[in-house]
């Protein structure tokens, strides 16, 4: 690695703060490590190489350069949202490639904390599935680039894990941030409902949609989360003795957990009891139809965000993703299937303050043109890797992907940790202790 790619958001803001590095120099580096490395990982649909260049430049103008706590920091945002002066293309054929004429409000948040934005990372189309691929470039796991990244964050995961920047941007509407975070050994949360403003597509998925940050520590992530929701540093006093629940039991009827992942839960639970933490084995009450009320949805969803898009530009599995998702539009806006969950599953995270998973039920389908299958065989492949993520979506609680332990190929592996709204700080301290305890190698080792 160079000097500054590769260093954490808080290392580099630190630098750059105390006149140590610029940010010219600080882009510059990412930018070349991007020119480096991207053919391989595919995490950019576009490289802002001179505008980012002369954003670093008004960065090390202001005059509040010593007060910004991202100052210097460069960033990927997800390409569906908003950056001005870059067209929004959200992965498909089927958008206007128009350049936005202002930055959405967490790019603009991200801005004025000092970050740099060097790039729109890569999306599958309309950012429905948990691969990403599509007209726009295929992103890859750095950790195993015969993998897909994950979705539909992907490209913002791959950034972050190759090392070309050091924080990202994406979102999360069923997982679409800790599903690629999972993969590529990334820290990520996605905050309870509220917490950041989303304005994600038409309609944020029914408010199931949030926007967050992918880093490869908790302190970037918790810096990051700051700035997103507008509020000042998060709390960093190690929690006291927390009640934590340890499922190894899918909520999607039918879907296994393999061992790389329930073994890491096993293990991060042993960690936390070490801890001093109480720690449980205990399965939330997942109702029998939540497999049918996440598909009802997910597929609504993607309705809401095709329609006005010209369908012939729109690839096959997204238009029978949207035909499908049609039908169920009245029931999904009516709320009471995502209430009836909340009432369902609030009693068990009130007995216990932090509910411990794997992230995932498998290792990532493989890196490949997803685009052109058949829905049902994304569907299957999408449900049978990430049946955990959806649940936390529906009830709009926050959650969060932490790396720990690896898969047999050397890839990493990771858990998730849930709570009910406004404990996001008890996540993240949860986080770091597990940080702390188990250390994890931050990048993949592409050089």
């Amino acid at each position: 690695m160079t000097a500054w790619a590769g260093r954490t958001a808080v290392e580099i803001a630190a630098a750059v703060r105390a006149k140590r590095a610029t940010p010219r120099e600080v882009v510059a580096e990412h930018l070349a490590r991007i020119e480096r490395l991207d053919g391989r990982v595919g995490a950019f649909r576009v490289v802002r190489a001179e505008a980012a260049l002369a954003e670093a430049e008004e960065v090390a103008a202001r005059g509040d350069l010593d007060r910004l706590p991202l100052a210097g920091v460069p960033v990927a945002v997800k390409d569906n949202l908003a950056v001005r002066g870059e067209s929004l293309r959200v992965g498909s054929a089927a958008t206007a490639d128009t350049p936005a004429g202002e930055d959405h409000v967490t790019v603009a948040r991200l801005r004025a904390a000092g970050a740099v934005v060097v790039g729109l990372t890569n999306v599958p189309e309309l950012c429905v599935f948990g691969t990403t691929e599509g007209v726009h470039g295929t992103a890859r796991n750095p950790w195993d680039p015969s993998r897909t990244a994950g979705g539909s964050s992907g490209g913002s995961a791959a950034a972050v894990a190759a090392g070309m920047v050091p924080i990202a941007l994406g979102n999360d509407g069923m997982g679409s941030l800790r599903i690629p975070a999972a993969n590529c050994g990334l820290v990520t949360i996605k905050p309870g409902h509220g917490v950041v403003p989303a304005g994600i597509g038409e309609g944020d998925w029914f408010g199931m949609s949030e926007n967050g940050p992918l880093a490869t520590t908790v302190a970037d992530a918790r810096v990051m989360l700051a700035v997103l929701a507008d509020t000042g540093p998060a709390r960093r006093e190690a929690p006291g003795s927390l009640r934590v629940a340890l499922s190894l039991r899918s909520p999607i009827a039918g879907v296994p957990l393999s061992g790389p992942y329930t073994t890491a839960a096993r293990d991060a639970a042993d960690v936390l009891m070490r801890a001093g933490h109480q720690v449980r084995r205990a399965d939330p009450p997942s109702p029998a139809s939540l497999g049918v009320t996440s598909l009802m949805h997910w597929t609504a969803g993607t309705a809401v965000d095709a329609a006005g898009l010209d369908p012939r530009l729109l690839t096959r599995r997204t238009r029978v993703h949207a035909r499908i998702g049609r039908r169920f539009l009245g029931r999904v806006r009516t709320g009471r299937a995502r209430e009836k969950l909340r009432g369902r599953l609030e009693p068990f995270l009130t007995e216990y303050d932090v509910l411990l998973t794997p992230a995932l039920a498998r290792r990532a389908p493989e890196a490949a043109p997803w685009h052109e299958r058949g829905w049902l065989r994304n569907i299957a492949a999408n449900t049978a890797y990430s049946p955990l993520t959806p649940p936390w979506n529906l009830t709009g609680w926050p959650a969060m992907s932490v790396p720990f332990g690896a898969l047999p190929s050397g890839a990493p592996c990771a858990v998730q940790l849930v709570a009910l709204p406004g404990r996001e700080a008890d996540l993240l301290d949860l986080a770091a202790r597990l940080e702390e305890l188990r250390p994890w190698r931050r990048t993949a080792p592409l050089d």
